[in-house]
């Protein structure tokens, strides 16, 4: 599904998020990037784009006042929430009655999803079982949010996220258009944009419109490289990503013009190519290349 989703039924949760912030005598916080999802269809689409069932634990990121927080306890066996602002921690655990629900007023940056499914959700049924992702980012940590559960020792299933539009396009965009954080991304899962959610779906109104990204995460990476190694490269690719990927690599690697293109060349790729033209499998051949050729040196 790749639709465009208007205000529908955003009177009604406008409201109730009004309500919420009165009662407890709250505002969003600018410096948390804090907007809360007002339109029913966008939740409703990103909730039916995680397709839970009783079986899925859910860690959702941001909660905010739990409206979505809710919507996924009715259809999830467990939902862990982790909320970084202490406020809207406290208010959740006032107003969520669903028994499924663990709320963490944490920054999840610093939370080892193994650990979480181990015990700090009790009775998960199963400890260590597929997990799914649902979370509405603020834009400044959504490249460290989705490193952190791509990259994590027990990976997500399913990610299911609300980011910017122009990021989103980014995540999902294909050879001529790639950058670090496409690959990064593509390199774990195969992401798809749900749908577009303009900047009126959300209170208050951010500068910029939105998309829900689905990222079907993979048993394992389709090419085999070390990954430390092999990003190191990637991001050597785009030092200079204007460029032609032959002086790009030149100087993120630090090699003489001539050591990059014998490498290029055996791999078998055009050095006048720009990096963001590359596949994910070219990267991996130009690895391989570059890893032989360090262990002969």
């Amino acid at each position: 599904m790749n639709k465009d989703l208007s205000g529908d039924g955003s009177d009604s949760l406008l409201a109730r998020t009004k309500k919420l912030l009165r009662r407890f005598g709250l505002k969003a916080r600018k410096g948390l990037g804090q907007h809360f999802l007002i339109d029913g269809e966008v939740m409703e689409a990103v909730v039916a784009a995680a397709g839970l069932t009783p079986d899925d634990t859910v860690i959702e990121v941001g909660p905010g006042l739990g409206i979505m927080t809710d919507e996924l306890a009715k259809q999830a066996g467990w939902v862990i929430a982790i909320e970084l602002d202490n406020k809207l921690a406290a208010i959740l655990r006032k107003t969520l009655a669903h028994d499924n629900i663990v709320i963490l007023n944490e920054d999840v940056l610093g939370t080892d999803p193994k650990a979480l499914l181990q015990g700090r959700a009790p009775d998960v049924p199963r400890a260590l079982s597929p997990y799914k992702v649902v979370a509405n980012l603020p834009y400044y940590i959504t490249s460290h949010v989705l490193r952190h559960f791509l990259e994590a020792s027990v990976k997500p299933e399913v990610m299911v996220v609300m980011v910017q539009k122009e990021v989103a396009e980014a995540i999902v965009a294909g050879p001529g258009k790639r950058s670090v954080l496409s690959i990064s991304v593509q390199f774990y899962g195969r992401p798809s944009i749900v749908t577009y959610v303009p900047a009126a779906s959300f209170y208050p109104k951010p500068k910029v419109d939105s998309a829900v990204v689905r990222i079907d995460v993979y048993p394992r990476p389709p090419i085999d490289v070390d990954e430390e190694d092999f990003f190191g490269l990637v991001r050597a690719g785009f030092t200079a990503s204007r460029k032609q990927v032959v002086n790009s690599l030149a100087q993120g690697l630090k090699l003489p013009k001539s050591d990059v293109l014998s490498l290029l060349e055996k791999a078998s790729l055009d050095p006048q190519r720009r990096a963001e033209t590359f596949t994910l499998e070219e990267w991996a051949t130009l690895w391989r290349v570059f890893t032989n050729f360090r262990l002969d040196e």
